[in-house]
C-alpha cells in the first residue's frame, strides 16, 4: 500500500472512531432492560415405546446408576430443571448403593425435576434382589436421600413369608430399614 492511501485509510478509521466519542458501557451501567434474561424455554416431549424398543430413562449419580426407568410412553413439559415427566406402564429397577435392587413396577410413574422425586401411583408392586416384596398404593422414591416412602395399603413380604401391613412405611432401596405405620 501506498504511503498516501496507508494516511487516507488512518485518517479515515480516526474519523469513524471519534463519532462515537462515549466509552462503552461496564457491566454495571447496563440498564436492567438490556440484561434482562430470556425466557426458560418450556420444552412438551412426547415419546411411544413398543415390546421391542420401550421408552428408556436412566439417572446417573457420581457415575452410578440409581435407577433405570422403562415404560410404554413418556410424557414431559417443562423448561429444563424443572421438568415433569410423566410415563405409562412404568418398571423402575432403583439401585442402592450397597449393591441391592429393586424392581418396581406400576400403571403410572411421574419423575418431578422440581422436588427430586420419582412417584409411582396405582397398585405398585415391587421385589427387591434379596428376596423381600412390596406392594402399596403409592411410592415415592427421594432421589437426594435415596429413600422410599409409600403409602395406602402397604403389604410387605419377606423370604421366609414374614408378613407385615401398614398404612404408610419409610426405607432405604434394600428394604432392611423401614418404619412402618
Amino acid at each position: 500500500m501506498a504511503p498516501a492511501k496507508r494516511t487516507a485509510a488512518l485518517a479515515c478509521a480516526l474519523v469513524v472512531a471519534g463519532c462515537n466519542p462515549q466509552a462503552p458501557k461496564t457491566a454495571a451501567e447496563v440498564t436492567p432492560a438490556a440484561a434482562a434474561s430470556p425466557t426458560a424455554l418450556s420444552l412438551h416431549i412426547t415419546a411411544q415405546g413398543n415390546a421391542r424398543q420401550p421408552v428408556r430413562a436412566i439417572y446417573q449419580i457420581h457415575n452410578r446408576v440409581q435407577y433405570d426407568l422403562v415404560a410404554s410412553s413418556a410424557e414431559s413439559v417443562g423448561p429444563q430443571g424443572s421438568t415433569r415427566a410423566k410415563f405409562a406402564n412404568a418398571r423402575i429397577t432403583f439401585h442402592d448403593k450397597n449393591g441391592t435392587t429393586m424392581v418396581a413396577t406400576a400403571p403410572t410413574a411421574v419423575v418431578d425435576e422440581s422436588t427430586n422425586s420419582v412417584t409411582m401411583f396405582d397398585r405398585v408392586r415391587s421385589q427387591t434382589s434379596t428376596g423381600m416384596s412390596l406392594q402399596c398404593d403409592r411410592l415415592v422414591f427421594d432421589r437426594t436421600s435415596e429413600m422410599l416412602h409409600g403409602t395406602g395399603n402397604v403389604v410387605i413380604v419377606d423370604p421366609k413369608g414374614f408378613r407385615a401391613t401398614g398404612s404408610s412405611f419409610d426405607s432405604d432401596v434394600s428394604l432392611t430399614h423401614m418404619h412402618l405405620i
